[in-house]
């Protein structure tokens, strides 16, 4: 019942998804290469404010440096036969407008031409759900496990992956939030224990798309600056765990 829904769901206004589809069937994107001719693989970050590295506490203007980043920590751990990509956007969202932000915090609106974009891509890694559970959204854990379904959907919809085919897909649960939020107590009340039940509702959605999951929250915790960014030690943390999640998947033809 719940594929059925999701389904109708990621149906909505993506026409142009199938269109796209038949292209990359038909002319499938070129595969890069490193210097000396061996094939790089490519990863895309997509997410939040935890993925553009905002510093706890601060501004989306103060972030870690490239190498706090966990996309970086990423990079260098993966090393040169791998190319990162960093999509993080504060406020971000899975598929909801904002209608304080704007519509292009929604992160639905913007994951196809972005993956357009950086194709072909081997793996497409999704870190969101933190901002859906702003007041204003009104929404339980499994609504926003939907919306992270929604992408999925999306991206093998568009199968942006090598020889116009699925990529690999890692979906990620942040860590949940402390139940002091600072001055953001107001805008995420009643967000700290939802976000605390995210990670069983993303693992559902993983196991029934079939897709990869990763836990944020066995490697490390927000920060209690402001009770929901990272710290530079858990950037660290997460992407030291994420590149031996990746070595695990077993890719065709490693070297």
């Amino acid at each position: 019942m719940i594929n059925i829904f999701i389904q109708l769901l990621m149906l909505m206004d993506n026409d142009y998804l199938l269109p796209y589809a038949c292209l990359t069937a038909i002319f499938p994107p070129k595969i890069e290469f490193k210097d000396g001719g061996q094939c790089m693989r490519s990863v895309l970050c997509f997410g939040d404010s935890n993925t553009h590295g905002q510093v706890p506490g601060g501004s989306p203007l103060e972030r870690f440096g490239w190498a706090e980043r966990w996309p970086g920590v990423l990079q260098e751990k993966l090393g040169p036969d791998w190319r990162v990509i960093e999509e993080g956007l504060s406020g971000r969202t899975t598929i909801r407008d904002d209608p304080v932000e704007g519509e292009f915090k929604n992160g639905r609106r913007y994951l196809t031409p972005c993956m357009q974009s950086h194709a072909p891509l081997d793996l497409i890694i999704i870190m969101l759900g933190t901002n859906d559970l702003k007041r204003r959204f009104s929404q339980p854990a499994s609504e926003v496990a939907m919306g992270i379904g929604c992408l999925v959907y999306d991206i093998k919809e568009l199968c942006p992956g090598p020889q116009g085919k699925v990529p690999e897909i890692l979906i990620i649960a942040p860590p949940p939030m402390h139940d002091d939020l600072k001055e953001w107590n107001a805008i995420f009340d009643g967000a700290p224990e939802k976000s605390r039940a995210l990670a069983l509702q993303f693992e559902i959605m993983a196991d029934s798309l079939e897709v990869h999951f990763f836990d944020a929250a066995t490697i490390g915790e927000c920060d209690p600056a402001d009770g929901f960014h990272m710290s530079a030690a858990a950037n660290l943390a997460l992407g030291n765990a994420l590149a031996q999640e990746i070595e695990a998947i077993g890719w065709a033809g490693a070297q």
